[in-house]
């Protein structure tokens, strides 16, 4: 198995988990294949992933937009001149303002190399982010999942995943971090692809989808 996602591995992991996974299958077969949503690894997507902490994807996403146009682009360079007070002056509160700075300053003097991150074995490269201020291991988790593409990466600090997992196994309250860790571990080598499948029909449920095109 390759050690990131492709569009041909995530069809496969699909069909794997749709015939292991009853409630998983009955999502996919009334939402289909989900999206692969990846990003950029990189400096910019660890900013985008310190703003989206505590506040919807959307008001994350507006702020990220604004304030990567009003730097002239979301750099390790332009975060640093802007500083923590500039920062601020486009939206950031103090705490990510200063989570921002310092990831760029990590960046530039070297303490932080991202291409040795994606490079290492997953457990050296998490520990990596980890010793960055403003990177908690949700933070980490979904850099795994979405930037670096791993297959087998489940979140339990993820509030969406936690809700979609508890209307999936008809629970009766939000599933711990180690019961989500329990359940998901039936998914093995693909929960970063049960995780897709979840968030799919967690935005579905809400009227907030919208499929892929093509």
């Amino acid at each position: 198995m390759s050690d990131s996602l492709t569009p041909s591995s995530l069809r496969e992991a699909v069909g794997w988990l749709a015939a292991i996974d009853a409630d998983l299958g009955a999502i996919v077969d009334r939402l289909g294949v989900p999206p692969m949503w990846a990003r950029e690894p990189g400096f910019a997507t660890l900013v985008q992933i310190i703003l989206e902490q505590q506040v919807s994807l959307a008001a994350a996403q507006t702020l990220y937009r604004r304030v990567s146009r009003e730097l002239g682009g979301m750099t390790p360079e332009a975060v640093l001149k802007a500083g923590p007070v500039g920062l601020r002056e486009h939206g950031l509160t103090r705490q990510k303002a200063g989570y921002c700075h310092g990831l760029a300053t990590r960046v530039l003097d070297g303490r932080l190399d991202l291409a040795a991150v994606a490079a290492a074995p997953d457990e050296v490269g998490r520990s990596m982010l980890l010793e960055v201020p403003g990177l908690g291991p949700w933070s980490v988790d979904v850099y795994y999942l979405m930037a670096l593409r791993r297959p087998d990466v489940w979140p339990p600090g993820d509030l969406a995943l936690a809700a979609a997992l508890r209307d999936l196994k008809g629970l009766d309250a939000l599933p711990t971090k180690d019961e989500q860790l329990r359940i998901a571990g039936t998914w093995t080598p693909w929960r970063s692809v049960a995780a897709r499948i979840l968030w799919m029909s967690y935005l579905d449920a809400r009227g907030r989808y919208v499929p892929p095109s093509g």
